[in-house]
């Protein structure tokens, strides 16, 4: 990340192979070089731009130091200093966040499902804060949003969410995410005030593209239901069966899409889920045969709690 000539140097080369005749005879690996191709050239342009910001910001360092000199304190010139260094710091954190990403699709994106556990209200109430922490979390972090499908709860909270997340290694930062996450707290829904344990599941696989190889679904093996949607868009989605849910019979799979305004799109987008959960029970299977081999033992069930938050 922060070897300018090294990224040059790779770049170069991966110029003069996009370059050869008989590049896009093979379309799938002419795909994934064109895609590290962009990866390269978007980190050495943020590594410049790096670079400049810091030349700049020497510069008003030295106009901090001869204003102190002369027993004169600018605020301005303090903030933008202050500013400035905090921001290059937060880039230089990312930048060294990425040489953890080694995985196969850590530097991808993600579908990101939630599902409450045991507690009734208390566990759908409980989804729709961790629905909430995410979201935030991801607008903080730049990462695109969509979300796919969001089903209300009876009383409150959500019975379960999916979203779409884009941006650079947001598989790797939520792969940790997965499992169990167990709420203490008072409860608003109990009249007597009590302490309750909720549970909550998040599911994170990577985010595939539509044309994805690695992951063939056979027709058969899949029912397709419509129905009519009950989220945003308007009153066309009401009146209409737009909404789509997708179960595959092999693996007892389902997933659902009901925020786009066609069936169609729901349908496209539902099956991209389905792409992603499939390829994600595929790593787990890989990962579990390592374990084995290992002699180390697996826990990817519902009762593998990561977190606990206790509130008082």
């Amino acid at each position: 990340m922060f070897d300018p000539a090294h990224l040059t140097s790779q770049i170069a080369a991966l110029e003069e192979r996009l370059q050869a005749p008989d590049f896009w005879d093979d379309q799938e690996a002419a795909g994934k070089v064109s895609a590290h191709y962009s990866k390269l050239k978007k980190r050495l342009a943020e590594l410049t731009e790096l670079e400049e910001r810091f030349g700049d910001l020497e510069t008003t360092d030295e106009l901090v130091r001869e204003a102190l000199a002369d027993d004169m304190v600018d605020e301005d010139l303090l903030r933008e200093l202050a500013d400035g260094l905090t921001a290059i710091e937060n880039e230089l954190d990312r930048g060294e966040e990425r040489r953890y990403f080694s995985g196969r699709f850590d530097e991808g994106g993600a579908v990101v499902t939630i599902h409450p556990g045991a507690g009734g209200t208390e566990s759908q109430d409980w989804s729709e804060m961790l629905l909430r922490m995410y979201l935030r979390w991801f607008e903080r972090r730049g990462f695109k949003v969509e979300v796919n499908d969001v089903q209300e709860g009876d009383e409150a909270g959500i019975k379960s969410a999916t979203l779409s997340v884009e941006g650079d290694n947001v598989y790797g930062l939520l792969a940790a995410e997965k499992g169990v996450h167990r709420l203490v707290r008072l409860s608003p829904f109990d009249s007597a005030n009590r302490r309750h344990t909720s549970f909550a599941a998040v599911e994170v696989s990577p985010l595939v593209s539509d044309d994805v190889g690695e992951i063939e679904i056979d027709e058969k093996d899949l029912r397709i239901d419509t129905y009519r949607s009950s989220g945003a868009g308007g009153q066309h989605v009401n009146k209409t069966s737009s909404a789509v849910r997708i179960t595959h019979h092999p693996s007892g799979i389902v997933v659902q899409c009901q925020n786009e305004r066609s069936q169609i799109q729901n349908r496209v987008v539902a099956m991209r889920i389905l792409k992603s959960r499939l390829l994600e029970l595929e790593e787990q299977k890989r990962a579990a045969e390592l374990a084995k081999e290992r002699g180390t033992a697996l826990n990817i069930n519902f009762g593998s709690q990561i977190r606990s938050y206790v509130l008082h």
